[in-house]
């Protein structure tokens, strides 16, 4: 049988002239990979849009716990902070009432020892009933449990005299800010001043329609591209998915966390999310790679039993990822060269 280059050039040429050609074939599938066609099951894919969002598993929120107005400010919006590190300084006038309220119950301990010493002996004496040195060990009870209380305050709140230092809870990003210098601030005020994320790793939220919501499970793959890194390509899965239609969009929403070391994402970019799910019928799959288009159809190369490239017309069905599905011409087992094809195909003259 002679080789398909034989076939392309006709059947003029003499063994000479075809001795060339054959062996320059066959040195470029020494250097092209090989694959298999295979019957596998079809994966669907469905395109969804989303956005990246803060993992609220590492997200904290700063409060102050005192009222008073800030004095300063040692952080701004964007910078990387460490735990324990200084946010900003407050001039607090409840610190400063704690402080005293420390004063006088270490003076309020001190007179009800006092007063304890002075019962027992009263009580050896015979000057003191019973009832009296229980009034006496109930007070200085009391004031020892006003000093724990008021040091426990104190080692909680931290900072000394009137200055309560604001400290970050975490390591991680300032992601929002409201604290400003100058700032009066309540106690109870709800408003925090600042929030912390770690943004190691990130949720993408996509959202899935009402007609979509059965293709979707658990554990499916998915690949995120955004408009920021239109090349990069960052593959995770569905890890959680939300039971809950908006009621205004009408969709769900699905989420799919993602290792962000390189802090490329950021909270609030666009997303576009393709999930693939598997189909229900099989189609002959060979790699992606191995497809050429050319004259508005598409080819691949395959390699005979003789071990002669030759060139045939494929018909797709679909393409998914790294996989191709087709619809006709080959069939399971048949081989494909899925790199250096086109160098192939154009040495082969079409």
């Amino acid at each position: 049988m002679l080789s398909a280059f034989l076939w392309a050039c006709g059947s003029s040429a003499t063994p000479e002239q075809t001795t060339q050609p054959a062996k320059k074939h066959l040195d470029l599938l020494r250097s092209a990979t090989l694959d298999t066609a295979r019957l596998e099951r079809t994966n669907n894919e469905l395109s969804l849009t989303g956005k990246v969002a803060f993992n609220q598993d590492q997200v904290v929120k700063v409060f102050p716990l005192v009222g008073g107005h800030i004095e300063a400010l040692r952080v701004d919006l964007g910078d990387y902070v460490k735990k324990g590190q200084v946010l900003a300084v407050i001039r607090s006038g409840d610190l400063a009432d704690l402080q005293q309220a420390a004063v006088t119950a270490r003076g309020e301990l001190a007179v009800a020892q006092k007063n304890m010493q002075v019962t027992e002996g009263m009580n050896k004496a015979g000057f003191s009933s019973e009832r009296d040195m229980v009034a006496s060990r109930e007070q200085l009870q009391a004031a020892k449990g006003e000093v724990n209380r008021v040091s426990e305050r104190r080692r909680i709140l931290g900072g000394s005299g009137s200055s309560y230092v604001v400290k970050a809870p975490m390591s991680g990003f300032i992601v929002e800010k409201s604290a400003s210098a100058g700032m009066e601030l309540r106690s109870d005020d709800p408003e925090n001043l600042f929030t912390i994320s770690n943004l190691d790793r990130v949720w993408v939220l996509a959202n899935v329609y009402e007609s979509d919501l059965s293709h979707v499970h658990e554990g499916d793959p998915a690949l995120i591209t955004t408009i920021s890194y239109p090349d990069k390509v960052f593959r995770g899965h569905i890890d959680k998915i939300f039971n809950v239609l908006d009621p205004g969009s009408k969709t769900m929403k699905v989420r799919v966390t993602l290792n962000n070391a390189d802090y490329r994402l950021k909270p609030e970019m666009f997303a576009n999310v393709n999930v693939t799910y598997a189909g229900k019928d099989e189609r002959v799959t060979i790699p992606a790679s191995a497809v050429v288009f050319d004259k508005n159809r598409n080819y691949v190369v395959t390699v005979d039993r003789q071990q002669n490239p030759v060139v045939r017309e494929v018909s797709l069905y679909r393409t998914i990822g790294d996989k191709t599905y087709l619809t006709g011409g080959l069939a399971p087992g048949d081989r494909v060269v899925s790199r250096n094809q086109l160098l192939i195909y154009n040495a082969l003259g079409n």
